[in-house]
């Protein structure tokens, strides 16, 4: 079985990872990732199900989101009008019941990083029905779904969960990062059993999964299901199969259009390259069977958390590569379409142009030639995200949005969500969605900021995926050009009021433009164009006749 894997990751080399031109979808892509369970409570009758209690620490228990909260803002169009491309869920698959209490109060797996059984959805998020329509729903708002997947560990041991099998899990060593044994055959930290990835030995479904299905009357099915992947892969029933058909079976079922793969650096990454390989099977044959309900021939899409990439930026001796210490592997070789970029967020304080340059070098003949890259400002466990005191919410907006590369809006950025909650830990980050501070003016104006620069970005693939040059110092003026079929001239610090800019040769004369801010149209007439709105931005490009909502 070693060879398969090899064979796998050989083939996976030239055919797993991303094409030498990028799709200029995914690289301008607006990505909005929310927490499910924090997001917007659609159904309060699922709020505490199994048996939980509302006895956690704070914001370290279910606070009542889920599926039907995400489905009534995609009905509203809350997602369209922030010009939103994916939408990234954190996982739903159904989680420990139990909690943890390690002196500081109890911690219920609300976030859904603690999975317990990967073939069903957490009642407290909702149901497998409420699954397909939330997918259902986003395709038709023209949204592609990306799903959080994990793994590299089970939930924690409870009163209420037992440790699954030894064949099935390690408990010790811990990790100490010494090297990649250090990072991958180990334990994250105490009490999180790591499933054994690296395995090829055959072992027998965990018997508390097969009472929990015999129980739920769907045992006999779930075998049969597991019988025809195993005859069909030719793969041993070692556990990273199982999971890898687990995981695949919503795709399969309900066309969901990418992973965003937890714990990536954790795992050996020849898994990755084999879960894209059945994925990539799986969305083809959704596809095939609903060609009504497809939104595109794209492939399966697969972005990766390997924590760290890219903190010290993509130069010439690092490459894309993670390092091990012992160890060098790009995971981009390994079924990885695109990876988060966790150096944004600590660059974000300097100023645009070297931000913006620094990145379009990397992406168009750099390090990251032919790959994507994820970028975000804040998020649900990076402590140190950028303006985390919501001083600076305009700018932040501006640099995630305008920045080459993909964008990753983390659930209230839109609405200076507060990151300072008086919690412990990830929790001070994962606050309940502030939905009512859009009774607040303040708050209605920023929300309008990122919309429009949303709508920019998804009018106009340029934003993301094309070249960037400075054209001006003052006003700070830059254009992108991709492929010489989308281009757009961006230009702030003018003055609020009547204001002329030329054009730079990026547009002749007669050519008729918008700004995507101030949501006017105007004129090419002698190598610029003249506006009056109250803004000091403006984001030029000819009219898209795109509307947000339609299949891209």
């Amino acid at each position: 079985m070693k060879r398969l894997i090899s064979l796998i990751a050989l083939l996976c080399l030239s055919g797993c990872s991303s094409a030498a031109d990028p799709d200029p979808f995914w690289r301008n892509a607006t990505v909005y990732f929310l927490l499910t369970d924090r997001f917007n409570n659609g159904d309060p009758n699922n709020d505490l199900s199994y048996g939980r209690k509302n006895d956690a620490a704070k914001l370290r228990g279910f606070a009542g989101g889920d599926l039907q909260g995400v489905i009534d803002k995609l009905d509203e169009g809350y997602f369209n009008e922030l010009g939103v491309d994916a939408i990234w869920t954190s996982p739903v698959f159904e989680q420990i019941h139990g909690s943890t209490d390690e002196g500081t109060g109890r911690t219920y797996a609300y976030h859904g990083y603690w999975p317990s059984d990967w073939t069903a959805v957490d009642a407290n998020f909702g149901s497998e029905a409420d699954l397909a329509r939330m997918v259902e729903t986003a395709h038709r708002h023209g949204i592609r779904v990306l799903m959080d997947v994990i793994v590299n560990h089970t939930g924690p041991v409870t009163d209420e969960d037992p440790q699954w099998p030894d064949s099935w899990v390690r408990t010790q060593p811990t990790c100490d990062w010494s090297g990649y044994a250090g990072a991958v055959d180990c334990t994250l930290v105490e009490n999180l059993p790591d499933i054994r990835t690296d395995s090829d030995k055959p072992v027998d479904l965990p018997p508390r999964l097969v009472a929990k299905w015999q129980a739920e009357g769907r045992l006999d099915q779930e075998r049969a299901e597991l019988d025809a992947f195993f005859q069909r892969t030719g793969y041993p029933r070692a556990p990273k199969y199982y999971l890898i058909k687990w995981l695949t079976d919503p795709v399969r079922q309900y066309g969901v259009d990418g992973f965003r793969v937890d714990t990536a650096k954790h795992v050996e990454p020849e898994v990755w390259a084999a879960l894209k390989k059945e994925s990539s099977m799986a969305l083809a044959d959704w596809k095939a069977r609903n060609p009504d309900k497809k939104l595109d021939d794209r492939d399966f899409f697969m972005v990766g958390e390997v924590y760290g990439f890219g903190a010290n930026d993509f130069g010439a001796t690092k490459g894309r590569n993670y390092g091990y210490g012992d160890r060098q592997v790009d995971f981009y070789n390994y079924g990885f379409d695109s990876l988060i970029n966790f150096a944004f967020a600590q660059r974000a304080k300097e100023e645009m142009e070297p931000l913006f340059a620094s990145y379009s070098n990397d992406l168009h003949g750099g390090a990251l030639d032919g790959v994507d890259v994820l970028n975000y400002l804040t998020s649900h466990d990076d402590g140190s995200s950028y303006d985390r005191e919501r001083k600076y919410a305009y700018d932040a907006a501006l640099k995630l949005m305008l920045a080459p590369g993909a964008a990753q809006i983390y659930y209230g950025d839109e609405l200076a969500r507060p990151l300072t909650a008086d919690a412990e830990g990830d929790a001070q980050l994962r606050s309940f969605m502030n939905w009512g501070d859009l009774k607040n003016e303040k708050t209605r104006a920023l929300l309008a900021h990122w919309q429009k620069l949303g709508q920019f970005r998804h009018a106009h693939p340029a934003v993301g995926a094309g070249v960037h040059k400075k054209l001006a110092d003052k006003p700070y003026t830059f254009s992108r050009t991709l492929n010489g079929n989308d281009r757009v001239l961006v230009s702030t610090g003018l003055p609020a009021g009547e204001k002329t800019l030329s054009v730079y040769d990026l547009f002749a004369d007669g050519t008729r433009l918008k700004d995507y801010y101030s949501r006017r149209e105007v004129v090419v007439k002698n190598g610029a164009v003249s506006l009056d709105t109250p803004f000091e931005l403006l984001l030029l490009g000819q009219p898209s006749q795109k509307k947000s909502s339609d299949k891209t």
